[in-house]
């Protein structure tokens, strides 16, 4: 596909981070698209600035949540039925949230809803929409995994939930590889492995997952935090319940202000992987060293000085 002009484009979770930018440079290129996110809110700034950036491609927003079969198949008839058409030629299953830390000690709805959303979304909107990829004479399926589909692991942190999601993602692109090559050789298909990127998912994944904003954190909340900090080796003995509020407000805003990649940067790879029919699409170089670095010792890949814990200080 070496051009997106006059093709039609499915965006899931195109209401922040990479979705939106996506949207926004498959608009540039003259795509039209159609997006859903579960903030409305969001998916509605995305539409509006669109827009004004595009207004002669069409653009269309509906309010779905990907973890609901239900949600995804109307999503579908209103797509096709609002852009007039029989086919989509690209498909990216780019929501997603964080959450379901650990197996052990979590909760158990918190993990379940984590996979639904990185998991089941991307399986119901592939269902869904794969009979209108094959409808076209050119399609591409994008599902966007992490470096956490091939390390599961937060440098010492557990995350099990969103892991174990996005290892499935990877698994499933993988194999739809040969399953299009055989049945439906005019579509092909692409897994996104982003490192740290510079999106809200922070901050959104516990606006969807109905976590306090820093400040109401309890102080239960709060001494758990820090027993695992401490146990990480941070240096956060003497800190007040207030300081470790800050500090985890302060963590929450700088994932996306200090990530090495931007959101419209990574959205760039991406779609210059796609243009080049790249089965795997590393984003960031801190993906491609973690990628180079589990695939030359994959023995010693959850040892705990294989990666630095994250910087608690």
């Amino acid at each position: 596909m070496d051009s997106f002009e006059n093709k039609i484009a499915v965006v899931t979770g195109g209401g922040a981070g990479m979705g939106r930018e996506l949207v926004r440079q498959l608009a540039k290129e003259g795509c039209d698209i159609a997006l859903c996110d579960v903030m409305e809110e969001n998916m509605q700034e995305t539409v509006d600035i669109v827009s004004s950036e595009s207004p002669e491609v069409k653009i269309t927003g509906f309010k779905c949540d990907v973890s609901l079969e239900g949600d995804i198949l109307s999503f579908k008839d209103k797509v096709i039925e609002e852009h007039k058409t029989d086919h989509i030629n690209l498909l990216f299953n780019n929501a997603g949230i964080g959450g379901g830390g650990s197996f052990l000690q979590g909760d158990q709805e918190e993990w379940e809803r984590t996979f639904a959303i990185c998991w089941y979304g991307v399986y119901y909107c592939s269902r869904a929409f794969m009979p209108y990829l094959v409808a076209s004479t050119e399609g591409h399926i994008i599902n966007t995994s992490s470096v956490n589909g091939f390390w599961a692991s937060l440098g010492g942190f557990p995350h099990t939930s969103y892991s174990a999601a996005k290892f499935a993602v990877k698994g499933f692109t993988e194999a739809l590889i040969q399953d299009l090559r055989l049945n439906a050789p005019h579509v092909n298909a692409s897994v996104v492995m982003p490192g740290h990127i510079g999106t809200s998912i922070a901050l959104n994944s516990g606006k969807i997952l109905g976590h306090a904003d820093a400040e109401e954190l309890s102080d239960e909340e709060i001494e758990e935090m820090k027993k695992v900090w401490i146990s990480l080796g941070a240096p956060v003995h003497n800190y007040s319940n207030d300081q470790i509020r800050q500090m985890v407000k302060e963590r929450r805003e700088s994932f996306k202000t200090n990530a090495p990649t931007s959101a419209a940067q990574a959205a760039e790879i991406i779609l210059n992987g796609v243009k080049e029919k790249r089965w795997r699409i590393l984003v960031g170089d801190d993906a491609k060293n973690l990628d180079k670095k589990v695939r030359e010792n994959p023995e010693k890949a959850y040892d705990p000085d294989f990666v630095s814990p994250f910087s608690i200080e």
